[in-house]
């Protein structure tokens, strides 16, 4: 039988997960491609880079929207599990588990939005390719991937250690221009806590202003009080910027109040920081890259 869509194999796979042990990657493809009665060479198709198999390839994906959407979690690399929200759907399954389905769903909706610009990651409605441009097809598939990445980059920061969240910050804020030289960073973003770290970093290369940072590796939301607590520390510093980033997300309540005071207070949640981390090219390569032409029309003017 031909290979299913991705989407086609996003119940399946939840269904695979429904005794709540840690799936590994290899045992999900294997089950899947047996349930789709799929055959070796349809097993061994690869995508035109020749890079990754066809099905392996649609497995991931199913894994990554399920996981956006809070259904599935990662334990390790190349280990999953499903989550108590995925079982309440199990017991409950609507009549298609799609993306147009996921989009319901709160966790989804906020894995596919971001306070960075609308460039780097606009929210992205399901859309039918029927109808789209081949140049739609391209910026929707490239949006998508990235995504991906930041889900997985995410993944791989929870599950390192706080010695690696304090290189990773202060590697990150280097990129982005601050902190002068990677030894002066590094002195003064380098006092580890538990679950994170905090300092004060030079804006600039001249060191004419200071940023204090606060770093948390969580899972819960952050909320005010957290951010009020923050705010104090800046005080206690005579200090006017901060920057404040966790792996996890902040709350509307946290977000209103950096909106109402003095203080200039850059919030960066998890997602923000992947997106961060993609555009600065910390912890990511290029894996392939496609060049579009187009005519050019000065070639064929010809001189009077």
């Amino acid at each position: 039988m031909a290979i299913p869509d991705f989407q086609s194999l996003m119940m399946p796979l939840l269904a695979f997960c429904a005794e709540g042990n840690d799936v590994k990657n290899k045992d999900a493809i294997d089950y899947l491609s047996n349930l789709f009665r799929l055959s070796l060479v349809e097993q061994q198709q690869k995508l035109p880079s020749g890079r990754q198999k066809v099905f392996d390839n649609r497995v991931a994906w199913a894994k990554a929207h399920l996981k956006m959407a809070g259904l599935l979690e990662a334990t390790e690399r190349g280990i999953f599990k499903i989550t108590p929200q995925g079982l309440a759907l199990l017991h409950a399954p609507p009549p298609q588990l799609n993306l147009a389905f996921l989009q319901s769903i709160p966790a989804y909706q906020y894995a596919k939005s971001s306070r960075l610009p609308e460039a780097l990651s606009p929210l992205l409605p399901v859309r039918d390719t029927q109808i789209q441009t081949p140049h739609e097809i391209i910026e929707t598939a490239y949006q998508d991937l990235s995504f991906r990445l930041a889900d997985e980059l995410l993944d791989r920061i929870k599950h390192n250690t706080p010695t690696f969240f304090e290189k990773l910050v202060v590697e990150l804020l280097l990129k982005m221009g601050y902190g002068g030289t990677r030894a002066d960073a590094g002195a003064a973003i380098g006092k580890s806590g538990d679950e994170g770290i905090d300092g004060i970093i030079k804006e600039d290369r001249l060191g004419l202003d200071a940023v204090y940072i606060q770093a948390k590796r969580w899972k819960d939301t952050v909320g005010r009080p957290e951010i009020q607590k923050f705010v104090g520390a800046l005080h206690g510093q005579r200090a006017k910027k901060g920057i404040f980033i966790t792996t996890s997300r902040f709350s509307q309540e946290a977000e209103d109040y950096v909106a109402k005071i003095d203080n200039k207070i850059a919030l960066i949640d998890g997602k923000s920081l992947c997106q961060l981390m993609i555009e600065y090219d910390i912890g990511v390569a290029p894996e392939v890259s496609y060049t579009i032409k187009r005519i050019d029309s000065d070639y064929f003017e010809e001189e009077s």
